[in-house]
């Protein structure tokens, strides 16, 4: 079974983690998808994964764990999907590691989080998610025990602090300022308990950084910037307070350079390479030789200080992210596409100001024309909810450049 993929398309609890740590050690790559999926969009994801099991329950999932060793050393990386601007998902594959580098791969989030056996992990986002569940796998290895209050809903959150004390938070600024408005109405917690509350995800809006510098212990608060393909930089909030805007320096072992575009390549230890699973080509396109190694790129864009301090001038290009969660234009265009009615389509994101983006399309009607409910009642249908555009406009063609490609700046926004 070493070296096999195991699709998981239900939702996250303490034996979901449990499995994903206990498939790792075995040598067989588990794939968290959003169990929201549409089966047209499990379907077409799945088709370029190959998984040898696709697993939908929790009696499924514990069939499946029965026959394999306690959880131990992580002996790979999950094999989360990202799909770039290019359309159906990609899984990012890390291939089976050496013990060394299995070892290095845990003990270099050990050293950088400090993870430990009193930890108590609060999640917070879908642990099909990187972050969450990387932080935590993290928890976990190190000794410590993990809260998982349910689907995302301040109250709850707001309880679980109360009751379990924990320790450690991952969070996207979204999380961040429902928490904060829920505060205002009902009282904070005592938030004292935390050692650690990193958040990524989003450009992190400046009144909400230094809301959550002065709620929560100094020391405590963190910034990161990274992807599903690998981390880039780790940032104390102390340190953007005295660079404001900034997401950090190179995680240790990484370097990061910019070509004169800005484009940022980071090289990463051998531990944390990785490959598309299925596309060599856009594998190929990702890396490259430098002198201090390997270096992989995507495509966001960004500058960098003379102490070597990162600020990000772009997501890349065209990528929504809507309360921490990537939309990728082109996967969802396609889908709607196929909607009765639609000649031509454009998927942007606009500003918003509880998501940071909201996903909005913009639709050239065809023969017969079509109405904003029958386009969201499709969207209902095939496209999972982050990824269904909030609003529609309609158009008469989209603005497009003399090679075809659309002009997302000149599209109606609010």
């Amino acid at each position: 079974m070493e070296n096999a993929r195991v699709a998981l398309l239900l939702p996250g609890s303490h034996a979901y983690v449990d499995a994903v740590l206990r498939i790792l050690t075995a040598g067989v790559f588990p794939i968290p998808l959003d169990p929201r999926l549409t089966p047209s969009e499990q379907e077409r994801i799945l088709a370029g994964l190959a998984p040898t099991d696709v697993v939908r329950s929790p009696d499924e999932l514990a069939a499946l764990v029965d026959g394999l060793p306690e959880a131990g050393l992580p002996l790979g990386r999950p094999m989360h999907c990202t799909s770039g601007t290019t359309g159906v998902p990609k899984g990012v594959y890390s291939g089976l590691l050496s013990p060394d580098d299995a070892e290095a791969l845990v003990a270099e989030e050990r050293a950088l989080w400090g993870f430990c056996a009193e930890d108590v992990n609060l999640v917070l986002s879908p642990l099909y998610h990187s972050a969450p569940l990387r932080f935590a796998m993290g928890t976990l290895l190190a000794g410590g025990r993990i809260v998982i209050p349910g689907p995302f809903d301040p109250a709850a959150v707001t309880a679980a602090i109360e009751r379990e004390r924990p320790t450690t938070m991952f969070c996207v600024p979204t999380h961040l300022q429902r928490l904060f408005a829920h505060w205002d109405e009902h009282g904070a917690p005592d938030l004292s308990c935390f050692r650690l509350v990193a958040h990524a995800g989003a450009p992190c809006p400046v009144e909400l950084k230094h809301r959550l510098l002065e709620s929560f212990p100094p020391g405590s608060t963190w910034e990161f910037y990274g992807s599903t393909e690998g981390q880039f930089t780790a940032c104390r909030s102390e340190e953007w307070l005295e660079r404001p805007g900034t997401v950090g320096r190179a995680r240790p072992g990484r370097t990061l350079t910019t070509d004169p575009d800005g484009t940022i390549w980071c090289t990463v230890p051998s531990y944390a390479r990785f490959s598309y699973f299925g596309a060599p080509e856009k594998t190929a396109a990702a890396w490259r030789e430098t002198p201090a190694g390997p270096a992989f790129t995507v495509g966001d864009l960004g500058r960098l200080d003379e102490d070597g301090y990162l600020y990000l001038d772009g997501r890349r290009e065209d990528l929504v992210i809507s309360g921490g969660v990537n939309v990728y234009p082109t996967e969802v265009e396609q889908v709607l596409g196929g909607c009765p009615g639609v000649a031509d389509v454009a998927v942007y994101g606009v500003d918003d100001p509880q998501w940071g983006q909201r996903v909005r399309a913009a639709v050239v009607p065809g023969p017969g024309g079509v109405t904003e409910d029958a386009l969201h009642a499709f969207a209902r249908t095939h496209l999972a909810p982050p990824k269904r555009p909030k609003d529609y406009v309609l158009l008469a063609a989209l603005p497009r450049t003399l090679t075809g490609k659309v002009r997302r700046s000149e599209l109606p926004r609010p």
